[in-house]
């Protein structure tokens, strides 16, 4: 599969949002983990639009904003119509005092301080920051940021945000955005398909951002979430595809895994993997990126990027030929699931 190959989001809309198989998640331009210059953030976000890259995901919360402004200079040069946009709503940035600020896993970030806020008040007033730091007019899709229990460190704390969310009035805010015309399309963006499902229970949403539950190494929102999605017709983005590291890295000492470091099951996991793929003559890394994209209700995927060469490499491996052995003899092998759909077989389909 090509990474401009488009996919729309849903065909339940008027005007679906057309998203490239390939789209470039923002979390790494906030600077995740360590400082990103801002020459080498634009040179990334140039590449991926070079490379015919076309969907573009950030959030308030990546850099405290730092990952939306760097968005907003690209998109000057873009050329705001000659892109997908999304960021996401539920963190309200504060101006706050220095002891205040809430970096999370962020460095060298503005003076701010998060407040989680899911109520209708909250949705606007978090839209209309995100619009003033990209510079930009609308986002063509808006997500809720991490209604989740590994965001919120509780399944008590995240049935309280999915409540504030529907009885506090976002939702409703949400709903005016899109039939107003504001953006296109709502969602959420969350670590766990679990909030998902519920959500889609409660209402209409059109995709979700799913970071690092659909993976070679999991894949249990086969059960019963993706078959919801394929029969509601939503998409999603799929994020996470390593797992935070080590379905990159391989098994290596200190690798991550939802950002930890990996447990010893986890490690020996991904050896087994690895192992298959080194068979085949396959990089680990292609295999990861390339296996989620096998599943129909995937419409993109969104590593992240900290320069130019790594969107280059992304490309260059998102691209690399796979031979369908490698996929039956992981299967064979009981190191994915027998009903996970396959590259192979959504190329041969489509």
């Amino acid at each position: 599969m090509e990474p401009t190959t488009i996919h729309p989001l849903n065909n339940r809309t008027a005007h679906p949002v057309p998203l490239t198989a390939m789209g470039f998640g923002g979390a790494p331009l906030g600077n995740l983990y360590r400082k990103i210059t801002e020459e080498d953030a634009q040179a990334a976000l140039q590449a991926a639009y070079d490379a015919g890259i076309r969907f573009f995901d950030t959030a308030p919360q990546y850099g405290l904003g730092r990952s939306e402004g760097r968005f907003g200079a690209a998109l000057k040069r873009f050329g705001r119509d000659n892109v997908q946009l999304s960021t996401k709503i539920g963190r309200l940035l504060v101006d706050c005092t220095p002891e205040e600020v809430t970096p999370e896993a962020f460095i060298d970030v503005p003076q701010k301080r998060i407040v989680f806020d899911y109520t209708y008040d909250g949705v606007m007033r978090s839209y209309e920051a995100s619009r003033q730091r990209l510079d930009t007019t609308n986002a063509d899709v808006l997500l809720v940021h991490d209604v989740d229990v590994f965001s919120q460190g509780s399944q008590e704390a995240s049935d309280a945000k999915v409540r504030e969310l529907f009885d506090g009035g976002g939702y409703r805010a949400l709903e005016e955005l899109r039939s107003a015309g504001e953006i296109a399309a709502i969602g959420a963006g969350v670590n766990e398909w679990q909030v998902c499902e519920r959500l889609l229970g409660l209402g209409d949403f059109d995709g979700f951002l799913l970071a690092g539950r659909y993976t070679l190494l999991e894949q249990e929102a086969l059960d019963s979430f993706l078959p919801l999605c394929i029969k509601r017709d939503v998409g999603i983005i799929l994020g996470g595809p390593y797992n935070s590291g080590i379905l990159a890295t391989g098994p290596i000492a200190g690798a991550k895994y939802n950002y930890a470091d990996a447990p010893p099951d986890i490690l020996d996991r991904v050896r087994k993997i690895e192992a298959v793929c080194t068979a085949h003559n396959t990089p680990l890394i292609a295999a990861a990126l390339q296996f989620v994209m096998g599943h129909p209700a995937v419409k993109t995927v969104i590593p992240g990027a900290v320069s130019a060469d790594e969107v280059r490499s992304n490309v260059k491996v998102f691209s690399t030929d796979i031979p369908d052995g490698l996929w039956s003899d992981l299967r064979g092998e009981g190191l994915i699931r027998l009903d996970a759909p396959l590259p192979s077989e959504r190329d041969n389909a489509a």
